[in-house]
This record gives structure tokens, C-alpha cells and sequence, in this order.
């Protein structure tokens, strides 16, 4: 079956969907509606949400790392669960860069926890179709949070981009 999947970018009225689909996810941690509401109106340009039949299937969110303007962030990606298997987490993020906001991009970070294998696949595939190089370091450790949470490795692409447009 073919899925009729439109990217686009999010509005404030899609905060509520975002927030459900997170929060319906079970792996990725659940954000306050407010923040939500913030990623969807003054971080729109750094994010992007996938519909089938106009509902929200899908959310990425990123930002561009204060004082890196070429680094892009991403901080949730995440999959409806009926919808998994169709490449829409690798089809956000590619269209993601594809914003014209996002033409210097030229390194992509993120953080996975070890348990996470689909996100790793997900970030492993996308540096190998990029023909980037992808490096991996430790990041957070689980000393560094104050409820039970696994350690945060972050996973670094280096994009073969020019700065040209």
C-alpha cells in the first residue's frame, strides 16, 4: 500500500496532535502542551510534521544550535505506530533540510538512548544516504538526570554540502 504522505511545517493548531502523538509514542519523553505550542509557532522553521489524509502521522523537531548556525539540532523524531515501516522518519528528516532556512546546514546532531535502536537506524540510514559520516560520543550520562533516565549518546552527521543554495 502507497501512502499519500504530505511534509510540511507545523502550525499552532497542530500543537495538540504533536503532544498526543508524542505522548501515544511511549518511547520519546512527553514535553509540556506549551512547548508544544512554542515548536509550532516560533520553532516552526526547524521543524516538520508528516499527514496521511491531513492527521498528523508524524513530528520532528529541531533547532539551530545557539552560536552554530551550520549545526541543525534534532530533538524529537517520532512515528505514529500504525504508520512505522514506511520510511516517514528518514522522509522528515531529508525534507527537513530541505527547508530553504537550512541551506547552510553542514552537521546534524541528536541524541539516542542505547535502548533506542529504531532512532539509531533511523539517523545510521540517513548519514548513509547523505554519504555523510556519522560519528557517535557520549553526551549525557544517567548521573546527569534526576529521575530514572537512560544515558543520551549523541550521534553527529557531517554533511558533503556546499553553502551555496
Amino acid at each position: 500500500m502507497s501512502l499519500d504522505i504530505i511534509l510540511r511545517k507545523p502550525i499552532k493548531n497542530d500543537a495538540n496532535y504533536i503532544y498526543k502523538l508524542v505522548q501515544d509514542t511511549k518511547v520519546l519523553d512527553i514535553n509540556s502542551e506549551y512547548l508544544y505550542l512554542l515548536q509550532s509557532t516560533h520553532f516552526a522553521d526547524n521543524c516538520i510534521v508528516a499527514t496521511v489524509e491531513e492527521k498528523i502521522v508524524g513530528f520532528v523537531s529541531g533547532y539551530i544550535k545557539p552560536n552554530h548556525p551550520d549545526r541543525l539540532f534534532i530533538w524529537q523524531v517520532g512515528v505514529e505506530s500504525d504508520y512505522r515501516g514506511n520510511d516517514i522518519a528518514g522522509k522528515m528528516l531529508r525534507g527537513l533540510l530541505a527547508y530553504d532556512n537550512h541551506y547552510a546546514i553542514s552537521i546534524i546532531e541528536t541524541t539516542i538512548s542505547p535502548s533506542n535502536k529504531a532512532s539509531q537506524r533511523v539517523f545510521e540510514k540517513l548519514a548513509q544516504e547523505l554519504d555523510a559520516t556519522l560519528d557517535k560520543s557520549r553526551f549525557f550520562e544517567i548521573e546527569d538526570f534526576t529521575y530514572a533516565h537512560e544515558e543520551e549518546i549523541l550521534y553527529t552527521i557531517k554533511l558533503n554540502r556546499t553553502k551555496e543554495k
